[in-house]
């Protein structure tokens, strides 16, 4: 059987979150070559039932499933579960594609963004595939094209990440202290530090020694990964915004070659997952909000050169963190991997 005519055991691990459950939709939207589906969890959620291309399927405890007979396993359970489980069905036979930041920095496993370098996935010593995070992988999807015609010596990022990114909780903060506030009641933090509510929070994950956090380290270790360019400089600052899907992201980048506003226009335009949205009028740019929550591509728009510098570009950058930011990607990374990559 060629592996067009194939079909596949798919398990996702992890598919009662946000994420596990947007991939269930993209695999049954994609016509994914899907023979079986096999939903799993802590054993809390297992015995419950998540939908699955028009029906319900009952989702089982990871902890005491056998990994056997698996093909495909999408991971987004946290890098906990990933660091126990993903060995033990790669072992098995499966390939791995784990969305944590369990694996990313490792040596032996590819860290991959479809659209720009798939061709990473067929290397994959130990069965596994990473997922990178959500806020380096809409960036590298529009500057990817940029780099590889006019190379990327330095990129100032700062971006706006939407609540959904820290997952179920953060999303019901939001809405809980907004329905407070709106109310003149306590606001009452508990999934965050601060307010989030009519607030912004320059704080994801953990501070580092250097002064920067977790997440903005994270920029600049998986885009040197990615496009195989540690001479890249990343200056990244990440924050928190009070918008439930959708990250954003203000960039600056310096090239090597000059790229005028036209140039990049024309090629981001014909670049695969980027859709440009670059009027200079009310409306005629990208939001969370209005164009990316849902949606597949990345959006790019305020493309305008950097009058501070002679090789300097300015973008803006926004995706659907939850849908291309992990679950899409995944998806496709799967795809590779059916069609024999």
């Amino acid at each position: 059987m060629s592996n067009a005519e194939r079909r596949f055991t798919v398990a996702v691990v992890g598919a009662t979150g946000a994420v596990g459950e947007t991939m269930l939709n993209i695999l049954a939207e994609r016509n994914f070559p899907v023979a079986e589906i096999i939903p799993l969890a802590s054993e809390r959620s297992a015995g419950g039932e998540v939908e699955y291309a028009g029906r319900k399927v009952k989702v089982q405890d990871l902890a005491t499933f056998d990994p056997k007979g698996v093909d495909i396993a999408l991971f987004s359970a946290g890098g906990s579960v990933s660091k126990e489980y993903a060995p033990k069905f790669a072992a098995a036979g499966a390939v791995v594609i784990d969305n944590s930041s369990a694996f990313r920095y490792d040596d032996d496993v590819p860290l991959v963004v479809s659209e720009v370098n798939p061709e990473a996935a067929k290397n994959r010593p130990r069965g596994i595939i990473a997922n990178p995070n959500c806020s380096t992988m809409q960036m590298l999807v529009a500057l990817a094209p940029l780099h590889r015609e006019y190379g990327i010596e330095r990129i100032n990022v700062a971006t706006y990440q939407s609540v959904s990114g820290a997952g179920r909780s953060a999303l019901e903060e939001l809405g809980r202290q907004t329905g407070a506030l709106l109310n003149f009641q306590d606001p009452d933090p508990q999934r965050f530090p601060v307010q989030i509510a009519f607030n912004l929070i320059p704080h994801i994950d953990d501070f580092l020694d250097n002064g920067f956090t977790k997440e903005e380290m994270k920029l600049v270790w998986e885009t040197r990964k990615i496009l195989g360019d540690d001479s890249i400089q990343v200056n990244p600052t990440a924050v928190r915004v009070p918008v439930f899907y959708g990250h954003s992201e203000a960039v600056a980048i310096e090239t090597r070659k000059k790229v005028t506003v036209e140039a990049a226009r024309e090629l981001l335009a014909r670049s695969p997952g980027v859709e440009v949205v670059d009027e200079r009028k009310a409306g005629g740019y990208p939001t969370p909000v209005t164009h990316a929550s849902g949606n597949d591509p990345v959006y790019v728009g305020r493309i305008r050169e950097d009058f501070s510098h002679p090789r300097g570009l300015n973008l803006w950058i926004v995706a659907d963190n939850i849908r291309k930011g992990a679950a899409l990607n995944a998806v496709q990374l799967a795809e590779l991997v059916a069609a024999g990559g």
